[in-house]
């Protein structure tokens, strides 16, 4: 496509609200947890709860932000926001077995790390070559050290986190149209492009869009209401098919889950494509047009809602236009972003354009459930910012509770290789060289 047919197809995508979306997100999910209700998790004793920690500080002290060194000129990425080098990694508060999870989900992904660009500008594929080599045969006994030896602690911006929680819904589904399945679970269609506005101009870099090509125009791909009413229908892109509605558009939400057949058997199922229509959250939605009452912002309130009002409530849900597609899942998952699969309570959610996917992040929340160290190996379509994570807490009904009760304020630090912000500086102060 030529530039001036490019731009002239950029300007149609706006009125048609299309939405331009991050590099890399063919593979990423959409929002999720925070963005889509207000967490309230029912009281339950026989599960663990995120419970708020008596601390009211970080148990490290942040960087002044006055020693924070602007390493870029773009505030949308970390260089922008300011980098510092953090406190001793050996003097961090890391469990053993949050070290050896670590470890192990490092070694998982860092060979993708090493080949994959950093769009937070950050640092090079090479710069990580030598942690993923000692990684593969260092003792998962000493994961920590491991940690301590090849990695240094650096702080994005004044380093104030922000955390939420995303887990892996179960839900009834068939591989066959029944009686009681009537819901079309849809592969991604063959003819959803992907654009990378960046191959176009510079100035776009890092930016996509998706759409379909009409003739000799991109134009918008299908949005909600109108797949709803039947657009693929006929075109065999049906994997599955689910029970409930309500049921598959919230695990659309979380990007990846698990459908339980009627011959008592699992289809594990994980993020394939969205059509690029914008996301709207309809738990904002509902809270702002009074919908929902003291005590019902949670996400069971709003299904108890939509339950209860079904003709207004599909109309709230067609209100958000994006549409997620799946694939069937036959090894270990649910995928990340980086194509490896992401670990309960290891893996964590954040923006690419602050985090290295693949790096070790620490986490010292309000919620002490989530304090300790993590690897950042998926983004989500409200993970947006410095120091903004979506933790992952796996399948069954604890992890539900304890996503949905996790929106927690703390302290975050990246574990980059060491000598990073030293290379940072010095090229930030002598750009000839």
């Amino acid at each position: 496509m030529k530039i001036g047919a490019l731009f002239a197809a950029m300007t149609m995508v706006s009125a048609c609200s299309m939405s331009i979306i991050p590099e890399g997100t063919a593979q990423s999910r959409p929002a999720r947890s925070q963005d889509e209700w207000v967490t309230e998790t029912r009281p339950d004793s026989t599960l663990q709860q995120p419970v708020p920690n008596n601390r009211g500080s970080s148990s490290f002290q942040p960087v002044n932000p006055s020693q924070l060194v602007q390493i870029g000129d773009d505030p949308t990425r970390a260089t922008g926001a300011g980098v510092a080098l953090g406190p001793d990694i050996a003097s961090l508060n890391i469990t053993p077995a949050k070290a050896a999870a670590a470890l192990q989900s490092f070694r998982t992904s860092c060979s993708s790390l090493v080949r994959r660009e950093d769009n937070s500008g950050l640092t090079k594929g090479t710069d990580w070559q030598m942690s993923c080599d000692a990684a593969q045969r260092w003792p998962g006994n000493d994961a920590a050290q491991f940690f301590a030896s090849y990695f240094e602690a650096v702080q994005i911006g004044d380093g104030k986190a922000f955390a939420t929680g995303y887990f892996e819904p179960q839900i009834n589904g068939s591989r066959v149209r029944t009686q009681h399945h009537q819901v079309p679970v849809y592969r991604r269609p063959d003819n959803l492009l992907d654009v990378d506005l960046g191959l176009f101009s510079e100035a776009l870099k890092d930016k996509r869009i998706r759409g379909k090509i009409d003739g000799t125009k991109l134009v918008p791909f299908e949005d909600r209401a109108q797949i709803d009413d039947g657009a693929l229908a006929g075109r065999g892109l049906e994997i599955a098919w689910a029970e409930d509605y309500i049921d598959l558009f919230f695990l659309q939400i979380q990007g990846s889950g698990r459908l339980a057949l009627p011959d008592g058997s699992i289809m594990r199922i994980g993020y394939a494509g969205q059509n690029g229509q914008d996301y709207t959250g309809i738990g904002k939605v509902m809270r702002e047009r009074g919908l929902l009452a003291d005590g019902k912002t949670n996400m069971q309130g709003i299904v108890e809602w939509l339950r209860a009002n079904p003709h207004e409530g599909m109309k709230i849900m067609r209100e958000n236009k994006s549409y997620v597609f799946f694939n069937e899942l036959t090894g270990p998952g649910p995928l990340g972003a980086m194509g490896h699969p992401v670990v309960a309570r290891t893996s964590v959610a954040a923006d690419r354009l602050f985090v290295p996917l693949g790096a070790p992040v620490f986490l010292d929340m309000a919620h002490d459930i989530a304090d300790g160290l993590w690897v950042a190996q998926d983004t989500g379509g409200a993970i947006k910012g410095a120091n903004r994570f979506d933790t992952f807490w796996g399948a069954g009904e604890q992890a539900s509770q304890i996503a949905g009760g996790m929106a927690s304020n703390g302290q975050a630090l990246l574990f980059l290789p060491k000598g990073t912000v030293a290379r940072l500086v010095d090229a930030r102060r002598n750009p000839g060289q």
